[in-house]
């Protein structure tokens, strides 16, 4: 709820989804709200790897809202880079992963 509060409010600079989240109902809808916003998106490994950042056992979704002022450029890289290879090779993506032509 507090990530869909942060992405409806246009707050979140990205959001980071785990792949192995269970039940994935949780998040599978995570992707279509971040494009419907505008905001950058990526699929990582591991829940538990997520958790360490915010120093949790496990965590299913993060939004990075705000870094520190000498953390924004390695953050803008990290944007840069999840859009071009996550957000706007979508329709690719969506065509390998679903079979579709």
């Amino acid at each position: 709820a507090v990530v869909s509060t942060q992405s409806t409010g246009k707050k979140a600079q990205l959001v980071v989804i785990a792949h192995d989240v269970d039940p994935i109902e949780l998040v599978v809808w995570m992707p279509a709200l971040c494009r419907k916003m505008n905001i950058p998106y990526c699929i990582v490994k591991g829940k538990a790897r997520l958790g360490q950042v915010v120093h949790k056992k496990t965590a299913a979704v993060l939004a990075i809202t705000s870094v520190k002022a000498e953390d924004k450029n390695a953050l803008n890289n990290l944007v840069s880079s999840v859009t071009t290879n996550y957000n706007d090779r979508f329709d690719e993506i969506r065509k390998t992963w679903g079979g579709g032509k």
